[in-house]
């Protein structure tokens, strides 16, 4: 159980303290600089966490088993990190932001895991996304 657990509850943590610290960038502050300052943390502490699980004569080798996906993900990341800074500066609440941003990735992933990972979509997930997109017109609307 611990195991399904824990992720979760670091996800949720973590994602919590991202808002919080995204909607408390300076507006005043450039974003892609305040970014850089992210990334610099970031790339410490993942480096660090990967130094420590690895034995040193095999971090070449580990880093050797990695394909196009780590890359295009730091690609992502950028993406998502401007992306909500410039949504709180454009007046979007901390409360509802998120929700909608969130909302309208999980009806994308939805279709996104049935055409490109042939997962199986249930009539209870059509009846969910129904309820995400009704959601998102209250919420919006």
């Amino acid at each position: 159980m611990w195991n399904m657990l824990w992720p979760l509850l670091l996800i949720v943590g973590s994602n919590t303290l991202y808002h919080v610290c995204a909607k408390s960038v300076p507006e005043r502050a450039n974003a892609f600089g305040a970014l850089t300052v992210t990334y610099l943390v970031g790339a410490v502490l993942a480096a660090s966490a990967f130094l420590c699980g690895v034995k040193p004569a095999g971090a070449l080798s580990e880093l050797g088993k990695l394909n196009w996906a780590s890359f295009a993900l730091g690609a992502a990341i950028v993406g998502l990190e401007a992306g909500n800074v410039f949504l709180y500066r454009a007046g979007w609440k901390l409360s509802s932001g998120s929700l909608v941003c969130n909302l309208c990735l999980a009806l994308v992933l939805l279709f996104l895991g049935y055409f490109l990972f042939r997962e199986t979509i249930t009539a209870r997930q059509l009846i969910g996304a129904a309820v995400c997109a009704l959601g998102l017109f209250l919420i919006t609307g």
